[in-house]
């Protein structure tokens, strides 16, 4: 993955006002977890104006008309999530405002990480291990066991 794209990204999504809460692999980077990903994953919050601020920071980045296809809808619908893929780039984007009903954009508590001088609103570690330590995916499961290890959480 371009993580040097995503970070270009988020500032996009920061100069536009995008709420917004970075979770997944990008999130494990930030709290100085590294692991290889192919794609980034980003709460965002349910309202219409919110969306279209998170589609004109896509717009600013990616010359991509399919763009225009995100509609507010399906991020506020019963299955609140798409998945983007940048044009000649290798990664992918999956934007949610929330995850079954256990966890939504409302719900996540997140920290301001600065990265490169750019902040980066980053669901929180304790949050993050609590997302990934019951799951059935083994790359989630070794990635409870570096966050138990690097911040002490207790099962």
């Amino acid at each position: 993955m371009d993580f040097g794209k995503v970070l270009e990204f988020i500032a996009a999504m920061n100069r536009e006002g995008v709420e917004y809460i970075t979770f997944g692999a990008v999130a494990l980077n930030m709290h100085g977890i590294i692991r290889a990903t192919t794609d980034a994953d980003f709460f965002i919050k349910p309202e219409t104006e919110n969306i279209e601020r998170l589609k004109r920071a896509l717009k600013s980045i990616w010359d991509d008309p399919s763009i225009d296809e995100i509609q507010a809808e399906e991020l506020m619908g019963d299955y609140p999530a798409i998945a983007y893929g940048p044009p000649d780039d290798s990664f992918s984007m999956d934007f949610l405002t929330r995850l079954g009903e256990m966890y939504s954009y409302d719900t996540l508590p997140y920290e301001v990480i600065e990265y490169e001088g750019i902040p980066v609103r980053v669901v929180t570690a304790a949050k993050l291990y609590e997302m990934k330590r019951n799951t059935v995916r083994p790359k989630d499961k070794v990635d409870a066991h570096w966050l138990k290890e690097e911040f002490g959480f207790e099962d």
